[in-house]
């Protein structure tokens, strides 16, 4: 199954579940065996093969770590890589902020408490 935004929470958590069960059948790794080298429960492995429940993200990483799957990670998340000329401008200064985005002329304000008349 291909992941897109179309699908909901509970069948991504499935879908990704059911991946990490088949990759942990490929290494010949039972349920406890995983759950021993991650160095997380037997019921953490089970609820995570099965989407039932959201665990720790930390809990979900060393899972991924007993299976090989952290330098997949850069797929999912990649280094955002400025492009150059924004580069020139920072001088090899990392960007610690979001600027704000100005307003445009005629476009109406956000309406706020007292704002009423």
């Amino acid at each position: 199954m291909q992941l897109d935004d179309q699908l909901t929470d509970e069948s991504i958590l499935l879908e990704l579940g059911g991946r990490l069960a088949r990759l942990r059948l490929e290494k010949n790794l039972t349920q406890s065996e995983l759950a021993r080298q991650a160095g997380i429960g037997v019921r953490t492995v089970q609820r995570l093969e099965t989407g039932a429940a959201a665990i720790q993200l930390s809990g979900f990483l060393r899972v991924c770590r007993t299976l090989g799957l952290v330098r997949r990670f850069d797929l999912l998340i990649p280094e955002p890589v400025a492009s150059p000329i924004l580069q020139l401008k920072q001088k090899g200064k990392t960007r610690r902020r979001a600027a704000r985005t100005p307003a445009v002329p005629g476009e109406p304000k956000p309406w706020k408490w007292g704002d009423e008349s």
